[in-house]
């Protein structure tokens, strides 16, 4: 058996600093073999990726990081094609080898793949049709998927298409950890959202105040993450290596403060 450790979306450099604090003796306390981050929002502004931010979040225990639709936002298609390891959403136009990887561990290949939802987000290639592809590209017995979607509904239907095909699919984007951690019929672990990492007292991450006043008006904001005692949200897969079947999917929260 293996374990897969999955971490919500990092936000800004609270939630940096709290993962790279955290997350080596999380890994120790859960016999995590293998660790998946998605750091889509770890630049200080709380949109995007940088790559000194990408060589820290690596340097403390992320075996891949994965991104989502603001992975552009800090940084081109050449941060992406130069690092094998951190990933953007395979159905971006023209990103598809830069939305999977392969893992190889001797006894056993772990295949991860990025994908962004096509609900309430940008119009992407249908992540179903690019999750086929991508399943084509590779012989692991052992695949994960992050699909970074705002629909619970479009995770779960993705999360049953590709039931027995990967070992499992835990969702990222809206940055609140859903209470569905579980295996599905045919052996694929699932989470719709796995959650973040970073400030406890904020709106996904953002000061309060800011969000209030974007939500109340309906006019341009200019966001700022928030400050404060942090929160790292995260799944934890067991796998059969052998089979790529999920034995168990539990959910974790890690607190400060």
């Amino acid at each position: 058996m293996i374990k897969v450790l999955c971490v919500g979306d990092v936000v800004g450099t609270p939630g940096v600093d709290f993962l790279c604090r955290r997350l080596p003796s999380l890994k120790r306390s859960t016999g995590a073999d293998i660790c998946v981050v998605n750091g889509e929002n770890a630049d200080p502004s709380g949109k995007g990726i940088t790559q000194a931010i990408a060589e820290d979040i690596f340097s403390h225990g992320a075996d891949v990081i994965t991104t989502g639709n603001h992975c552009f936002f800090r940084a081109g298609d050449s941060l992406y094609e130069e690092n094998e390891f951190l990933l953007c959403p395979a159905n971006f136009p023209g990103a598809e080898q830069n939305g999977w990887c392969e893992l190889d561990f001797g006894r056993f290949k772990v295949q991860v793949m990025n994908l962004s939802g096509s609900a309430f987000l940008e119009p992407l290639g249908n992540p179903f049709e690019t999750a086929d592809r991508l399943l084509a590209q590779s012989s692991a017995k052992v695949r994960i998927v992050d699909f970074h979607a705002e629909s619970t509904a479009e995770k779960q239907a993705l999360g049953y298409y590709l039931d027995g095909r990967v070992s499992a699919l835990f969702g990222t984007h809206t940055h609140v950890p859903t209470a569905d951690a579980r295996v599905l019929p045919k052996g694929t672990g699932y989470h719709s959202d796995v959650g973040m990492t970073g400030p406890r007292e904020s709106v996904i991450g953002v000061v309060p105040e800011l969000a209030i006043r974007k939500q109340k008006t309906h006019r341009p904001v200019r966001f700022a993450v928030a400050e404060g005692p942090c929160r790292m949200d995260a799944v934890l897969f067991t796998i059969d290596e052998a089979t790529g079947r999920c034995l168990a999917a539990e959910g974790i929260l890690t607190t400060e403060g």
